[in-house]
């Protein structure tokens, strides 16, 4: 029999959409919650709905700015214990389904808004993205080469650290203060607060020397050797992390100047040392250095694109990349649940929702007759 996830019984109404909140969602349902994602279908035409974070969860549209939509949204509040919402600060108080609002019909619940600079503060109102909170906590000026503009990663880490994974964490937390108190509370997740949150490191180094960080040329980014960088001859990358000064031996030793070794951080030779390592790996491929360096207990490592990930042994032994039966009865690999419990694993167990699909069901579920239903659809309910 299969174990049950460990957020089981654990009903999430997620008013959210694009990625921070339905990444969030898409945590909680992976682990055994009841996620009802709602969307308005005005939406639709933005073209922004993410199948990918939306596994394992029921979804229905509802137009909140009718009087009909609001009953039923009111009437989904009462079954739920978590909220999810990541509309701009006073939104939810126009729409009429503020905190304050939900919590009148339903004292216990936990409900989380998720926006970009937080409901207080200078920034509250402005509009804002991923690169624009990078930005503001001080992340992007960290990334890219030295003397160089900022560049811009191919991943939202606003969006799914600081926003999704962070209003996760907040959930779960309420949800074991509530077992304790029996209350539900109110969460402000800033996706630039959570960016500023992934600088301990970097204040540590500030601190430390009394210098403010400069892109490329910190301890841990492209300034030395032994952490760093390398294109092989055939024009692919490879990955060296050898902080510890008993991997860099081993890694000099191999590569033929054991005199490096006590060189790690020296000033003077930064430059000698790094301009040896990009002509020595750009000598050969990607796949020679592989064998070359497969015994050696060294932080090392080939960067892969996508394809090469998605087939990764290592990726498939974890359960990291998994073939889900689509509803034309194809399988296509999505992305594993990174998060391992023995007792209560969390599980990919359907694919994607369609958008609105599960408003019926839903619907008749909250006890609405099939007439009542077709009269909501007719005044614009959904």
């Amino acid at each position: 029999m299969a174990k049950s996830g460990a957020l089981s019984g654990i009903t999430v109404l997620d008013l959210s959409r694009l990625l921070p909140g339905p990444f969030c969602s898409m945590i909680l349902a992976d682990h055994g919650a009841r996620v009802i994602s709602v969307e308005d279908k005005r939406f639709m035409a933005d073209d922004f709905f993410i199948t990918t974070v939306n596994r394992n969860k029921e979804h229905m549209s509802l137009n909140l700015k009718t009087t009909e939509g609001k009953e039923i949204f009111f009437r989904l509040v009462k079954k739920t214990d978590i909220f999810l919402e990541g509309f701009r600060p006073g939104v939810v108080h126009r729409l009429g389904i503020d905190y304050d609002k939900v919590r009148n019909i339903n004292p216990k619940i936990i409900y989380c808004s998720i926006t970009g600079y937080g409901q207080t503060g200078p920034y509250r109102n402005r509009a804002g993205h991923d690169v624009n909170y990078l930005g503001y906590s001080g992340v992007l000026d960290l990334m890219g080469e030295p003397d160089r503009p900022p560049s811009i990663p191919g991943v939202q880490i606003a969006d799914i650290a600081g926003g999704g994974m962070n209003a996760a964490i907040g959930v779960l937390l309420a949800l074991l203060a509530r077992e304790r108190t029996g209350k539900g509370q109110y969460i402000d997740i800033s996706m630039t607060d959570g960016m500023l949150g992934l600088l301990p490191l970097t204040l540590f180094f500030q601190q430390r020397t009394g210098e403010v960080p400069r892109r490329g040329e910190s301890i841990l980014s492209h300034r030395y050797a032994f952490y760093n960088t390398y294109e092989t001859s055939d024009g692919r990358h490879f990955s060296i992390g050898a902080v510890e000064n008993r991997f860099w031996k081993k890694l000099c030793e191999r590569m033929g100047v054991p005199e490096y070794t006590n060189l790690q951080y020296d000033e003077n030779r930064r430059e000698e040392i790094l301009d040896f390592m990009r002509t020595s790996f750009k000598s050969k491929t990607l796949a020679e250095w592989e064998t070359e360096l497969a015994d050696l207990d060294v932080c090392w490592g080939k960067i892969q694109n996508l394809d090469e990930v998605l087939n990764d042994p290592l990726f498939r032994a974890r359960g990291m990349v998994v073939d889900i039966l689509q509803k034309d009865g194809k399988k296509t690999a999505t992305i594993g649940v990174p998060v391992k419990l023995s007792e209560t694993p969390g599980t990919v167990r359907t694919p994607p929702v369609g958008f609105g699909e599960n408003t019926v069901s839903i619907l008749q579920e909250l006890g609405y007759t099939e007439d009542q239903i077709k009269a909501f659809k007719d005044k614009g309910a959904f």
